[in-house]
Formats: C-alpha cells, sequence, structure tokens
C-alpha cells in the first residue's frame, strides 16, 4: 500500500534549497487596527517565514503605514505571496525591494558585551573596527550601537561573542529604493 502524498513544501523543489532567496519587500498600507494581523497571517497561513519586520507610520495625513518584511524562498514564492499581499484590502503597493536592484537597507542594533580588563579593551577595539558607538557603559560592561547591513552586525556579535557577548536587541531592516523617484 502506498503512503498518502502530502503537498510540498512552497521552499522545496528538484533543485533543493539552492534555489532559495532572501527578499526585502515594502509594503504600503492603510494605517489601522489589524493590518499588521492580516498581513503577518498570510505569511503563517502559507508557510512562509518571516526573517524581519519593521512597521512605521510614513504619511501621518494620509494614514499610511510601510510595513518591510525580509523573508527566504523560492523564487516563484516569492513572488506568489507578493502577489497576495498585493489583493489584500488595506495594502495600497507591494515593491520587491530585491527585483529592483536599486536600495538601501540598514538595521540598529544594541549589543550588550560584559567584560573587565583585556576584554574590555579588546571590545572597545573591535567596535571601533565596526564603528559602533557606546551609549552606556559601566564598570562591567557596555552596550554598544551599531547600525548598517544585516550582515556588518551579524560579524559584530559574532566576534563579540568570546569577548562576553550578554545580550543582542535588533530593530530588523528598514529599506528605502535609491534615486528620486518613490517606490
Amino acid at each position: 500500500m502506498n503512503a498518502p502524498m502530502t503537498p510540498p513544501s512552497p521552499y522545496s523543489s528538484s533543485l533543493g534549497k539552492s534555489n532559495v532567496e532572501k527578499h526585502t519587500l515594502s509594503v504600503l498600507v492603510d494605517n489601522e487596527p489589524g493590518v499588521l494581523a492580516r498581513v503577518v497571517g498570510l505569511f503563517s497561513g502559507r508557510g512562509y517565514n518571516i526573517e524581519s519586520l519593521t512597521v512605521a507610520e510614513v504619511a501621518h495625513a494620509e494614514h499610511l503605514s510601510r510595513i518591510t518584511i525580509v523573508t527566504s524562498g523560492p523564487p516563484e514564492a516569492i513572488e506568489q505571496v507578493a502577489a497576495q499581499l498585493d489583493r489584500l484590502v488595506p495594502v495600497r503597493q507591494v515593491k520587491d525591494l530585491t527585483l529592483t536592484g536599486k536600495s538601501v537597507e540598514r538595521e540598529l542594533a544594541m549589543i550588550k558585551v560584559r567584560g573587565r580588563g583585556d576584554d574590555r579593551s579588546e571590545a572597545l577595539r573591535v567596535a571601533e573596527a565596526f564603528r559602533a558607538r557606546v551609549i552606556d557603559a559601566s564598570i562591567e560592561s557596555f552596550v554598544f550601537e551599531l547600525t548598517g547591513a544585516a550582515d556588518k552586525i551579524n560579524s559584530f556579535v559574532e566576534l563579540m561573542r568570546p569577548i562576553g557577548l550578554v545580550e543582542v536587541s535588533r530593530t530588523g531592516v528598514a529599506a528605502i529604493t535609491r534615486g528620486p523617484e518613490p517606490i
């Protein structure tokens, strides 16, 4: 007897994981209660993972907010989720910033590091190399503020781990297109 067939995951393919890509979606929405829940529900209901999510009002008079979502999957799955987002009623516009190739992405992180003596000095040297700012200091710890691409923040965190990493708080990715035109 054959086992029942289960539908494939939206991330599975004959190519394995080689065609999984990370994409940044910019979603302009009406700023009203429940919109974020509907957008997140679309992802979770279809088994899509959200790696980063930021939301902020961007036009007060028009009551508009921008949701920036970083997700991964095969290009076809990303295209499908973007199309489904575009059909939601409170959504005004969906752009895949990864496809435009003309965007800037940044993230803010606060990183707490414990250390005394040589570890303290090493933490300050690494912070200087990454242009991280000390925003709080005590005799036993620092809190650094670092802004940049997610890879830069990941690298800084990994270098701080053996020194005495205590805690990390990250904003998620904020992104905007380059050039004079809005998205």
